[in-house]
This record gives C-alpha cells, sequence and structure tokens, in this order.
C-alpha cells in the first residue's frame, strides 16, 4: 500500500510504501529533508506530524523525547506513515541545491590505490550513471557490515558512470578493515546516492578558500575539479593538511593543477614534519596554513572545511577570527560510527 505524505512549508507531496520511512521516501523522489546519522540518534530529522498517523519506529529517546512524541514530534529517518500524513519540517534548501533524486546502484570496484598507509582510493563502476553536486556524498553497504556507510564522492560531477572514493582505514572499524584488507577489484556492492548538502554555491560571489585534512580531500577534489572543468575564473585555494609526507596524498596532482590553471592555489601543511628535513613546505596545523597565507584576514571569501571534527572547528574559529562568518562558512565533517551521535558541535558555529 502507498500513502502521501504533504511536506509543509513547501507544500511539496511525496509517496510512500508501507514499511518505507519518510526520509527514505523523500530523497527518492527529490525533497530534502535535514538529516545526518540515518539511524534516528542525532534528531537532525526531526519534523512534527500535523495530520494523519505515523509510526515512530526505533528513535532514540534521548534524540526524540517522551515530551516531544506527545506533542507530534518524530524522525524522519525511522517513521513509517499508516495512512495519508502532513508534516512540516525544517526546510531551508539552498537555491545553489540541485536536488537530485536518490537512487540504487550497483558499484563493480574497478581499481584500487594506496593513496597513504592510512587512506586507499576505491574506483567503483555503476551500472547506471549517477548524476550528483560535487561535494555530495553516497551510501554503501559493504560484506558482515550492520548498516550502510557514507563516503564523499572525489570525482567530478561529469564522469557520472564511475565513483572515487577516499577510504581511512579506522582502527576497529568493521567496514573500512573490511575495504583495507579484503576488498578486491571485481567486487560488485550496493551503493545508494547521491546525499548531502555540502557544495559550492555559485549564486554568492567571493574568491574560494577550501581547507582539508585526512580523507576529507576527497570533497574538495571533487569540487575543484568541477569549478575548473566549468571554467570558474574565482580564484580557488586549497589548504591539505596531514601528519607527514606518508599521509600527504595527491600533492602532486594538486602541485600539476595548480601550474595548469593560474586561479589555483595548492598549499599542504604538515604538523608532525619538525625532524623532516626534506620538507620545504609549511610545517603546522592546516588552519594555521590558511592564517599565515592569507595573513589572518578572510574577509570577502567563502571557505569549504572538510574532515576531522578537530580540524573542523579550529579551522572555524580561525576564519571568525579572521573575518569570515557563519554564512561563509560551509562544512561536511568527516564523523566514524563510533563517534555515534555526537555531533561535535564548534560552540562558535551552529549551522551544520
Amino acid at each position: 500500500m502507498t500513502y502521501t505524505v504533504t511536506v509543509e512549508p513547501t507544500g511539496e507531496q511525496i509517496e510512500v510504501e508501507e514499511g518505507q520511512t519518510i526520509l527514505q521516501a523523500a530523497l527518492r523522489q527529490g525533497v530534502w529533508i535535514p538529516f545526518a546519522c540515518g539511524h534516528g540518534l542525532c534528531a537532525t530529522c526531526k519534523i512534527t506530524v500535523l495530520d494523519g498517523d505515523v509510526e515512530v519506529g526505533e528513535a532514540s529517546p534521548f534524540a526524540l523525547m517522551d515530551s516531544e512524541r506527545d506533542d507530534g514530534k518524530v524522525l524522519a529517518c525511522c517513521a513509517t506513515v499508516e495512512s495519508d500524513v502532513t508534516i512540516e519540517a525544517d526546510i531551508d534548501v539552498d537555491e545553489d541545491f540541485e536536488g537530485y533524486a536518490v537512487e540504487d546502484f550497483n558499484a563493480t570496484v574497478t581499481k584500487i590505490v594506496d593513496l597513504s598507509p592510512t587512506i586507499k582510493g576505491v574506483h567503483f563502476s555503476l551500472d547506471n550513471s549517477m548524476t550528483f553536486q560535487a561535494g555530495q556524498y553516497i551510501n554503501l553497504q559493504l560484506p558482515g557490515c550492520d548498516g550502510v556507510r557514507a563516503f564523499s564522492i572525489a570525482n567530478a560531477p561529469s564522469n557520472n558512470q564511475e565513483i572515487e572514493l577516499h577510504i581511512r582505514k579506522v582502527e576497529g572499524g568493521a567496514a573500512t578493515t573490511y575495504v583495507h584488507e579484503q576488498l578486491k577489484v571485481g567486487d560488485t556492492l550496493p551503493m545508494s546516492g547521491p546525499y548531502g548538502q555540502f557544495f559550492v554555491r555559485d549564486s554568492q560571489p567571493g574568491n574560494l578558500i577550501f581547507i582539508a585534512g585526512g580523507s576529507g580531500l576527497s570533497s574538495p577534489q571533487s569540487m575543484i575539479l568541477d569549478l575548473l572543468e566549468k571554467g570558474d575564473q574565482r580564484q580557488i585555494t586549497l589548504f591539505q593538511g596531514a601528519r607527514n609526507q606518508e599521509e600527504l596524498y595527491n600533492s602532486e596532482f594538486f602541485n600539476d593543477l595548480a601550474d595548469k590553471h593560474d586561479n589555483l592555489t595548492y598549499i599542504p601543511a604538515l604538523n608532525d614534519a619538525d625532524d623532516d628535513l626534506s620538507w620545504e613546505g609549511f610545517k603546522g596545523f592546516v588552519h594555521e596554513a590558511a592564517k599565515a597565507h592569507f595573513d589572518g584576514r578572510f574577509a570577502n571569501h567563502k571557505a569549504y572545511l572538510c574532515g576531522p571534527p578537530p580540524m573542523i572547528d579550529a579551522a572555524i574559529t580561525t576564519l571568525m577570527q579572521g573575518r569570515l562568518f557563519e554564512k561563509d562558512i560551509f562544512m561536511e565533517k568527516f564523523l566514524t560510527a563510533a563517534d555515534g551521535a555526537d555531533e561535535h558541535r564548534s560552540a562558535l558555529f551552529k549551522k551544520i
């Protein structure tokens, strides 16, 4: 049986199959409802049921308190409908968001590359083309792992029948351990996408700053490749942070890219290179490299941050001290399954 869900305040309508969550149905029909964990833990997808019958599902009591349930609140990632329903969601879709519907794919591994001692580049061929916006991510189902895992897309959207991922091995992580130790060329895995609202705001003026740490280089790589392919003339500065030269991957690729494009500047930074006499680049954390390059003044820029939460928080503090504000900063935090519902929110920054 199929039910109709009306989403207020936009008035959009989606068809929800019996047993399908509201969030699943919305994303597959190109209707964006804010969400993060997708497992009933973080409360990002909290909505209000205005009319109709809804089953709450397995929402965490910490993410959805009893008093909220009594007031008609549910989590879209857990809730299923039992009649036609009207809901109210906190929808604030950016005008630059292209809103592609989520689809399911069979993804076959075509190449696995050792990018660093802890990061592998995994390339997939899809059974159908995936239309996505640079900066978005996919969900991947891996054998022996409960649920799906999210990984950012590293290739440009123009190459839409292939997907490149940068996957860091997480100590004790079942999914990333499988990728690093068992996944092989020829394996086919279920993949869905695209997801996320991390993308370049083309309608907003200002030169662009990208700050990436670890495998968080994937999204900025996709975004920068897309910008250069489209002939964007804004000045682009990429700061890439790593512990040491072994962990600094794709640096030759970006040096070559910067040599070919006058509007691209590439600055790598190593935070554990004091004893490395062969390293002639910046020594320190990646946010310190950004501060040094721009002399602590970031006004009239847009910043895109991608990486682990400590890097994101340090970068936000530095950017805001340099006169860049919330409306100018966009981010994608790389959380592992071990992070659970802890969103590591910066005290200075409320919009995630």
